[in-house]
């Protein structure tokens, strides 16, 4: 059995961006690197969105920018101007296809296709037992969840961050294409956190997603009469559907890391680099890959590269008020937006305020409620937790 420097295991949106990170540094040009996965994704599968101050790594793959948004409440409504932001969209074909074409030039890293099926730990090696093959590496870079063990565990709350969308085309001009709707709360809560999210990418063609924060997911049908009935809200009755896309993002702040070895890193969704208290993805894995290329450089024990940071508190937090009180998660956010400076509130989901700022975020939300989901949350940890 061959033994690889570094193996990836998945080629989503963290696997992917690693290899091609590792693919452009030349410090691992002399690495033999295995990608594994049951497929090279293709399609537009993701559409990713993230605010960035001016030029970014991305911009010659996005498809779509804006400089103002609104978040709207029945009790808040706002048009902001995003001043030094710009809020920027890619498509996850062109996403990949761009990645591939570059690593597909290296090499020294190859792609099998193959399923993961389980993973283990032997003579100092990380094991890769798929269907076809079994592969072994010193360094495992995982971001296939096999266990999905926060779903097995009752210490932290799971919800789900769960949408359909339709890519709607009108006869006629009907959308305001240099404006996103970021959070539009007005539809009905039904006791959960409901919102629709409308990303119009010319004056005929826009993105209606209607999105949840809950523990459970609805049908098909229950997503698309909620996104027929905002429409129709708007006044919009004559259109086509010229795409549909749908996803379920886990938010908890249950420890991957804690599954973490010295020849095992759990990487992506798997390894909890989703921002637990809202979804968010395709940035926080920017970065955390960025990090990590730098990381593997220094040849250190894995599981050293996980930092502790109070923001896991912070979403831990927020996350146990919305378990418990779901219905709230209106009411939260607007205050959030509501109190706060735009700057503020992405510098605080981005985890770059200062604690001052990070006291300004919590004095803007209703403080009963965090104070009861904190003192549970001190008796309710055990000690090793």
């Amino acid at each position: 059995m061959k033994i690889y420097d570094y193996i990836i295991t998945g080629s989503g949106a963290s696997g992917l961006m690693l290899a091609y990170r590792m693919a452009k540094d030349p410090y691992f040009d002399d690495a033999d690197i295995l990608l594994i996965d049951k497929e090279i994704k293709s399609t537009n599968d993701r559409t990713w969105c993230f605010w960035e101050e001016s030029e970014g790594e991305w911009d010659d793959l996005v498809c779509k920018s804006w400089k103002k948004i609104i978040f709207k409440s029945n009790t808040c409504k706002k048009n902001i101007s995003l001043n030094k932001y710009t809020y920027k969209m890619i498509r996850s074909a062109n996403f990949y296809k761009h990645l591939w074409d570059f690593i597909k030039t290296k090499k020294n890293i190859v792609f099998v296709q193959d399923e993961v099926s389980n993973i283990s730990m032997s003579n100092g090696f990380a094991n890769v037992h798929c269907t076809n093959n079994n592969y072994k590496t010193p360094q495992l870079l995982n971001s296939v969840d096999l266990e999905k063990k926060y779903t097995k565990q009752s210490n932290y709350p799971v919800l789900l961050q769960h949408f359909n969308g339709w890519f709607v085309e009108t006869e006629n001009d009907a959308f305001d294409d240099s404006t996103a709707t970021f959070m539009d709360f007005t539809v009905e809560q039904k006791g959960n956190t409901r919102f629709m999210y409308v990303l119009p990418m010319t004056p005929k063609v826009a993105l209606f997603e209607y999105t949840l924060f809950s523990e459970t997911v609805l049908s098909t049908e229950a997503y698309e009469k909620e996104i027929k009935a905002y429409l129709k809200k708007k006044s919009i009755t004559s259109y086509k559907i010229i795409e549909k896309e749908q996803g379920i993002i886990p938010m908890t702040s249950y420890k991957f890391w804690k599954d973490n070895s010295k020849h095992i890193l759990h990487i992506g969704t798997a390894g909890g680099w989703t921002k637990a208290s809202t979804g968010f993805t395709f940035k926080n894995t920017t970065d955390k890959t960025a990090d990590l290329v730098a990381f593997l450089k220094t040849d250190g024990d894995l599981r050293s590269f996980r930092k502790n940071s109070r923001y896991w508190w912070y979403d831990l937090l927020l996350l146990d008020v919305l378990a418990s009180y779901n219905h709230m998660g209106s009411q939260l956010f607007s205050k959030l937006f509501e109190k706060n400076s735009l700057k503020t509130v992405f510098e605080f989901l981005d985890e770059k305020t200062s604690f001052l700022e990070d006291l300004k975020i919590m004095f803007s939300m209703p403080p009963h409620k965090f104070v009861i989901a904190l003192i549970r949350r001190i008796f309710r940890l055990a000690p090793n937790s």
